[in-house]
């Protein structure tokens, strides 16, 4: 087996492709130990030192790693311990997922009027054909949270996270992109 690795803007988290499907829908955004119980793969990856976050998308896992390299958190020392555990659990056949219920965004979650339920689908479309594939290239995702006065907010997850780039993404390239074809955006914020 085979991974590749490539850099994500945030210099933080690093992608990791397997050359295989690691979930077949949605996405999955673990930030501590005890919310990766719920995925093998995840699970493990915390156990190695400095892995604070892990992030599953449909082929490729991003790993963000603790900041501080003089205890060894760099990627020089993290990868090798990385490349292992997801290559192990590949080929044990290990599920990713221990159940399909436990994937998935709770569409609860979000907020907006019932008057601007149009606005919300175009923005949705547009989040998922125009922004979050070029946002999975960099390990992350974006997903919307609600609308409201004009405000669009949005979650991002993954290299996305924490990434030193994200504010600029979101305000000069999603935001821009949005009020483009929706006149009823005035502004773009993280929730």
């Amino acid at each position: 087996m085979f991974i590749q690795t490539e850099a994500t803007p945030n210099p933080a988290t690093l992608k990791f492709l397997p050359g295989r499907t690691v979930l077949e829908s949605g996405s999955m955004d673990f930030r501590s130990q005890d919310e990766a119980e719920v995925s093998p793969l995840a699970s493990q990856l915390f156990r190695i030192p400095g892995v604070v976050g892990v992030f599953l998308g449909h082929d490729f896992v991003s790993v963000t790693r603790e900041g501080d390299a003089e205890k060894g958190y760099d990627w020089q020392h993290l990868k090798p311990a990385i490349l292992g555990t997801i290559m192990e659990h590949f080929v044990t056949g290990k599920p990713v997922m221990e159940t399909q219920a436990s994937m998935g965004i709770d569409e609860d979650d979000e907020f907006f009027e019932d008057a601007d339920v149009e606005i919300v689908n175009t923005i949705k479309e547009l989040l998922d054909t125009r922004v979050r594939p070029a946002v999975a290239q960099d390990g992350g995702d974006i997903t919307f949270r609600g609308f409201r006065d004009g405000i669009v907010y949005l979650h991002m997850r993954g290299a996305c996270a924490g990434c030193p780039s994200s504010t600029i993404t979101l305000k000069h390239g999603i935001q821009n992109l949005l009020q483009h074809f929706i006149p009823e955006v005035q502004e773009v914020e993280p929730v």
